[in-house]
């Protein structure tokens, strides 16, 4: 099995706020090191901008398994079964984008310390 060669970026590449669609999955990748040699990588959905209680209009993110169970912001057993996100844009990738951090993260991985 091959995987096509790329040019990576120096620079991650997330998801412009103006092209998110609501019901659309994109990837959170976060670090747990300041090496960003541990990523973390997690589905959510789009679920549009709500209004908080400073009344700004926030981004939200909704777990994927919770989402595909039905369960919407709001709803009655929704703050119990589903975890929303907010203000994690900067973090939210489409797919070959967050692909890209990730093999971005295996090249310094590979340089420091001789991990594979």
């Amino acid at each position: 099995m091959r995987f096509e060669e790329r040019e990576l970026k120096p620079y991650a590449e997330p998801i412009v706020e103006s092209q998110l669609k609501e019901g659309e999955i994109y990837f959170s990748v976060i670090f747990l090191d300041d090496e960003m040699l541990i990523p973390v990588m997690e589905p959510r959905v789009y679920i549009g901008r709500k209004q908080d209680s400073s009344g700004d209009g926030k981004l939200y993110f909704q777990d994927i398994e919770s989402y595909r169970r039905g369960i919407r912001y709001g709803s009655a057993e929704g703050d119990e079964e589903a975890t929303f996100q907010t203000g994690a844009g900067r973090f939210m990738f489409e797919y070959e984008r967050a692909l890209d951090v990730l093999l971005a993260c295996s090249l310094r991985r590979r340089k420091t310390h001789g991990i594979s």
